[in-house]
């Protein structure tokens, strides 16, 4: 889950330690292309080096670390490449599972969406960029399970991790991100709550393709081409 803060683990489960270290990547408290170790990782959450293997193999299959023989493991490196690959494959898949969650008949699971709403409208307002991002995600995943595709659903949650490395970056470095997002959600959600497949799906590839535009610049002068 994101805004865990990193502690020591009392059981060592490669799964949550992988979630861990997900976040830590995610955050950008490990940062692009800095190098990692299993005896490192093991020492800072208390754990053997067993499940720590076993964690960096599924940030790996995440595309969150890369490992090479004789090079050792670092976290993935993010570039301008990187962020139009992620985002390209983006506005069609959140586009599609938009409609699909507008087009689901599971009417108390869509109403949550208004809970969200109220926490991105209060976070915005505050400038916690870090409770609107963790709200966000969190209305992205609802979205994902409205849709009931698990095909979809298992695409999108992988393509996801890489994506939100991205997504924060931008909500930290440029606020009108936040507020572009805040709008454009907001009309989201009224469109899965209306049933509006098609607008449920052109307001989100709007969000997206806007998002992915106004960042290509920064992303290029923060990590390079």
């Amino acid at each position: 889950m994101l805004l865990q803060r990193p502690s020591r683990l009392t059981v060592a489960i490669p799964e949550s330690l992988a979630e861990m270290l997900e976040e830590e990547i995610v955050m950008g408290r490990l940062k692009s292309e800095e190098r990692l170790t299993e005896e490192d990782v093991a020492e800072r959450y208390g754990v053997s080096r067993s499940p720590v293997r076993e964690a960096l193999r599924l940030l790996e299959r995440d595309g969150l670390v890369i490992r090479e023989p004789r090079r050792g493991i670092w976290v993935a490196p993010m570039s301008q490449r990187d962020f139009d690959e992620v985002y390209t494959c983006r506005i069609a898949l959140e586009g599609l599972v938009a409609r699909q969650a507008a087009e689901s008949t599971e009417i108390e699971r869509k109403q949550e969406l208004r809970g969200v709403q109220a926490e991105l409208a209060e976070t915005q307002a505050s400038g916690d960029v870090r409770r609107f991002f963790a709200a966000d995600v969190r209305g992205s995943f609802m979205i994902y399970d409205l849709a009931d595709n698990r095909t979809l659903s298992r695409l999108l949650r992988g393509l996801e991790k890489q994506a939100l490395r991205y997504r924060f970056h931008a909500y930290q470095r440029n606020p009108d991100m936040i507020k572009l997002s805040l709008e454009d959600t907001t009309r989201i959600f009224d469109a899965i709550l209306e049933s509006d497949g098609a607008a449920a799906q052109a307001v989100t590839e709007k969000l997206i393709r806007e998002i992915w535009q106004s960042m290509r610049d920064e992303v290029r002068n923060s990590f390079g081409s």
